[in-house]
């Protein structure tokens, strides 16, 4: 593309009053006006063929592949032209996906050094950046010429990595499970590892009654905790988990809780993995071992987007369920608006309590709450804060029908989500209930 500049357009109209005056001064002299815009047609022209050919311009992205949310971050536009043309005031923009949060659409920079775009991401999920244009003038500076290059590149924006693992260490470190020694714990879960002499003070349910008789003296068991049980994180990603608590959707928060929790599992020894569902299963990333392997998760938890549909429990759950083949402890984050969704939650979760050990995590809603204790000024008042109550008792009644069929419940503030869900998976580790 090939467009006049500022400079031609103020110099073909700086001539149409002077070429007036000479025409008003020697009716002769009319036709200098048609010759001053043919020149500076004429010098445009020989501009632009001077000018580096939009065919032999090449415009590189570099760009994270991964950003986290809130978090700056810069993309860097990279130019170059062919050998032959001359060029200056090169100048760049980008165009992206808004929830890229693209600060300026000019870039700043040089060709040399490359052009740079600051990002602030507001959203998570995943972005592209759609298209760059570069333009540069030639010799003369009377015309831009002009190269449009479609990118497509995409950009998981996620929860900050950093953030997450050095809260999840703070957290972790406070009540670490494993030590150099083994530890005798006694239960269910736990994995046979000796034979030792039964000393005063030891639990008698250790000592092996058999051994003890063939050696003719008193032999117990040691045992130690097992560190390679499955933690899934199964994340309801419909439509009243992307409603906003606390000034953030609820999906945020979860994801946030999940991945402290994925961390610490990941750390004591544990596999973890994520699944997403809303009416159809979203994600499913099986277990992973290894602390190394955090990032993947947090890539794909990146990916969840923000559902408007209707949970299905009924699929997501028995689709989770057959993929699981070994016990393991699935994790919940879900919230229920209606009796009805929470009937088919409690009837999936019931197929699900008898193979698995199944954890639901619930926000509170300080609104509501808010709502039942507000003093009653006006009717409106009374009818709010009896609808409320309404809601908040139905709530209890599905938490209550949860406990009774053997899921552990944890209730808490939107931004205790990650640690109350850590201090219960400690919990779980110490009464030997994986």
């Amino acid at each position: 593309m090939i467009y006049p500049t500022r400079l031609s357009v103020l110099a073909a109209l700086a001539g149409a009053p002077l070429a007036l005056l000479a025409g008003l001064l020697q009716p002769s002299l009319w036709m200098a006006a048609p010759a001053w815009l043919l020149g500076v047609g004429l010098l445009m022209l020989i501009d632009a063929l001077m000018a580096a050919s939009p065919a032999g311009a090449r415009i590189e992205l570099h760009a994270p592949d991964y950003v986290a949310v809130a978090a700056p971050a810069e993309a860097r536009l990279t130019t170059a032209f062919g050998r032959w043309g001359v060029r200056r005031s090169v100048q760049a923009a980008l165009d992206a996906e808004p929830r890229l949060g693209l600060a300026a659409v000019r870039g700043v920079g040089e060709a040399q050094t490359g052009f740079r775009f600051p990002l602030r991401p507001e959203r998570r999920g995943q972005a592209t950046f759609l298209q760059a244009v570069v333009r540069w003038q030639g010799p003369f500076g009377l015309v831009w010429r002009q190269a449009r290059r479609k990118l497509g590149e995409t950009v998981d924006i996620g929860a900050d990595i950093r953030r997450i693992e050095d809260e999840a260490v703070r957290m972790f470190s406070r009540d670490a499970l494993h030590g150099a020694k083994v530890q005798l714990d006694v239960g269910e879960g736990t994995e046979f590892h000796a034979l030792s002499d039964f000393h005063s003070g030891m639990d008698r349910r250790t000592v092996d009654w058999k051994q003890s008789a063939r050696h003719q003296t008193l032999l117990a068991k040691e045992f130690r905790t097992e560190r390679n049980h499955q933690v899934v994180m199964a994340l309801d990603c419909g439509r009243v988990m992307c409603e906003p608590i606390g000034g953030a959707p609820r999906i945020d928060r979860a994801i946030h809780g999940a991945l402290i929790l994925a961390y610490a599992s990941l750390r004591s020894g544990d596999r973890a993995g994520l699944f997403a569902f809303d009416d159809r299963p979203r994600l499913s990333t099986g277990v992973v071992a290894g602390v190394g392997a955090f990032p993947l998760l947090a890539r794909q938890a990146a990916r969840i987007d923000y559902g408007a549909e209707e949970p299905n429990y009924a699929l997501g759950l028995t689709s989770l369920s057959s993929s699981l083949k070994r016990r393991s402890l699935v994790v919940i984050f879900t919230e229920f608006a209606d009796p009805t969704a929470a009937e088919l939650m409690i009837e999936s979760a019931g197929r699900l309590v008898k193979r698995h050990l199944v954890l639901f995590v619930v926000m509170r809603d300080d609104e509501l709450e808010s709502l039942v204790t507000a003093s009653p000024d006006t009717p409106e008042d009374v009818a709010r804060a009896v609808v409320a109550a309404s809601l908040l008792q139905q709530r209890d009644v599905v938490l209550a029908r949860l406990r009774r069929l053997g899921a552990h419940i944890v209730e808490t503030p939107a931004e205790r989500v990650g640690p109350e869900i850590l201090n219960v998976y400690l919990d779980l580790k110490r009464r030997d209930l994986l």
